[in-house]
């Protein structure tokens, strides 16, 4: 295993994927930004399989002096989201910062965020692109539509769900694992385990891209919306599923049941023929349904124990870790 850092109070994590160009520059940002910080911190980059020279480029700045810089490489490409759960489940520090690779955040406003979670007594500081240096029409409207979405479904009302450039204090969030693609969510899963009034927001800069090609379209707006039904169930429902399909199979069960009641009726009191009726197929399909649900709601429920019960497996496989070498006696 790697050695960690002790004592460090922040951790700054940092996904990457195919950015060859970016990722000297990053760090020498990153180192920039810190300088006058004046406690311990750590860098971690998490390579997410990337096909070009990102990891090349990166392991020569394991020999920059006097920098603590851990290269964490997975195995493939699991995704942002695995890869940021990958550097959280490394970091050592009190507080943990994570940024894209990209060079759109600006490591410049890391300090002035730790010093604002701290004075704000927050546990999830998130950063507000409010001058955001993206398109308009597949970037920014978009983004608007899935922030005001997620704040009125979830009830963590933000700006900018979106920006990677957050602070979290490490007790919470690694109190919550990341699946699938949940990153853009994390502000509701920590929602999950703290007040959502121990989550706060701040503006920060955000610059234009100047190396590679961004990695989401427009496609991303139909996945958030997807995403977003899964983490509604999730933050609900994810201790008792049951209570979620049992809920809608009652409901179909009871319409079922008013419906053929009032066709048992019709054919047995009233003496009307009713084996044509599309009704009675709609009672038939409802009941079946109920039952289903019901069945699934059981499962379900079953699946839920065996899951809190064995919650230790993870979402990426790590091939190497790369760390500076320690000075020779």
């Amino acid at each position: 295993m790697a050695a960690v850092l002790e004592g460090a109070e922040l951790s700054i994590v940092v996904p990457v994927f195919n950015e060859e160009d970016s990722v000297q520059p990053l760090v020498a940002r990153i180192r920039d930004a810190m300088t006058g910080f004046g406690k311990p911190w750590e860098l971690i980059l998490v390579d997410d399989g990337s096909t070009d020279r990102t990891l090349p480029n990166a392991r020569k700045e394991l020999l920059q002096p006097g920098l603590r810089l851990r290269i964490i490489e997975l195995q493939k490409n699991f995704g942002q989201t695995a890869a940021m759960q990958a550097g959280i489940d490394a970091a050592a520090g009190r507080l943990i910062a994570t940024l894209d690779g990209d060079l759109q955040n600006d490591p410049k406003d890391i300090p002035a965020m730790v010093a604002a979670i701290e004075e704000r007594e927050l546990d999830l500081l998130v950063g507000w692109r409010k001058n955001r240096r993206d398109g308009l029409l597949f970037r920014k409207i978009p983004s608007w539509c899935a922030n005001f979405l997620i704040g009125k479904i979830t009830g963590v009302k933000l700006h900018d769900y979106g920006c990677s450039l957050k602070i979290y204090r490490s007790t919470v969030i690694k109190q919550v694992k990341l699946m699938g693609e949940m990153h853009r969510f994390i502000p509701a899963w920590v929602a999950g385990v703290v007040p959502s009034s121990r989550i706060g927001e701040m503006p920060v800069t955000h610059h234009a891209r100047h190396f590679g090609a961004s990695k989401y379209g427009i496609s991303r707006t139909f996945r958030v919306i997807l995403d977003l039904l899964a983490v509604l169930f999730f933050m609900r429902y994810k201790a008792r599923p049951g209570h979620f399909f049992g809920s809608i199979g009652l409901a179909a069960g009871g319409v079922s049941g008013l419906i053929l009641t009032y066709l048992a009726f019709d054919k047995f009191l009233l003496g009307n023929d009713i084996g044509d009726r599309p009704m009675l197929m709609v009672g038939v399909m409802l009941f079946l349904s109920s039952v289903q649900l019901i069945t699934t709601g059981i499962l379900a429920e079953m699946m839920a124990r065996a899951y809190f019960r064995d919650d230790e497996t993870t979402n990426y496989i790590v091939r190497q870790v790369f760390e500076p070498e320690p000075p020779h006696a």
